[in-house]
């Protein structure tokens, strides 16, 4: 299979697991586990099976003199994103969070256009506008949505772990040309491990795991394995053939998604007209940003 078409697959089943992470996350925090311990439980579970995998299977050596940008990887992609996603997720709604991570895209365009010289083209301007129109109009005429001083505390942890992953995106690219996709995220998640302790221990110790229903137990395997490990894994993994511009705009996805979800899956939501137009303008604003990609890369080809 084509390696672009492989990481377009690889980004669908990352917003996919990201879409329903929102409403999983949120049935577990703060009532059963308060979001740090959530955090420390994700970074170091994903952390050992990341080296078990890089240590035995890959078994390749990360240079000494790349472990500066690791390190602020960590920082960027693990602690500050995991920390204040989770913590503000516990004190707004998935709703509001997913209205701020539209910024996501726009972020990670300009930073992309400053760091890496990347062209902010006709075509990526439109397909963000696309995808922020076929977002918010999903996600504002929803009726637990709700801005307002109650939330204004998670909006802006959300807000600022928008910017965090953006950041991350931004500077693991060049690392990906130079390593295998194990290779840079054991090291990320070991720093990230150390750098979430300090922060998750005292409410890790506190959590009355005999008291957690077995549904929390599987929500919990989701958000630590699921939207950890393989979320990771898989965008890391397309990052090798696509932009940062592309891969960031599949965060419009995540709330059409999320409904799709609840509509097949839960079937506490219905599938109307304002729904599939917004799906339609989701689709074309992907289709848009990752058009000049492809064609620059068939060029290289």
């Amino acid at each position: 299979m084509n390696k672009i078409i492989q990481a377009h697959l690889a980004l669908l089943t990352v917003n996919i697991i990201y879409g329903a992470n929102y409403s999983i996350a949120k049935e577990v925090m703060p009532a059963y586990i308060h979001p740090f311990a959530f955090v420390l439980m994700r970074a170091s579970t994903a952390m050992i099976l990341f080296w078990i995998v890089g240590t035995l299977i890959i078994k390749e050596k990360l240079n000494k003199k790349d472990l500066p940008r690791v390190a602020l990887l960590a920082l960027c992609g693990v602690a500050v994103n995991q920390l204040l996603f989770l913590k503000g997720l516990s004190l707004t709604s998935p709703i509001n969070a997913s209205i701020i991570m539209i910024s996501n895209p726009i972020i990670v365009m300009l930073i992309a256009a400053l760091v890496l010289k990347e062209k902010i083209s006709f075509g990526k301007i439109a397909g963000i506008t696309f995808g922020i129109a076929g977002a918010l109009m999903l996600l504002l005429f929803n009726k637990r949505f709700s801005f307002g001083s109650e939330t204004i505390a998670g909006d802006a942890m959300i807000l600022v772990n928008s910017l965090s992953w953006a950041g991350y995106i931004i500077l693991v690219k060049p690392l990906m040309k130079k390593y295998n996709t194990f290779t840079v995220i054991k090291w990320v998640f070991l720093f990230g491990s150390l750098y979430v302790l300090p922060f998750g221990y005292n409410e890790f110790i506190q959590v009355s795991w005999n008291m957690l229903p077995s549904a929390i137990w599987w929500d919990i395997v989701f958000v630590v394995i699921g939207s950890t490990f393989f979320a990771y894994v898989l965008n890391t993994y397309a990052l090798r053939a696509l932009s940062p511009a592309v891969v960031s705009i599949y965060i419009y996805l995540q709330p059409f998604l999320a409904t799709l979800i609840a509509v097949f899956w839960y079937q506490n939501d219905a599938l109307d007209t304002r729904k599939i137009i917004s799906g339609i303008l989701i689709i074309i604003g992907v289709y848009l940003v990752s058009r000049p990609v492809k064609q620059a890369e068939k060029k290289n080809n």
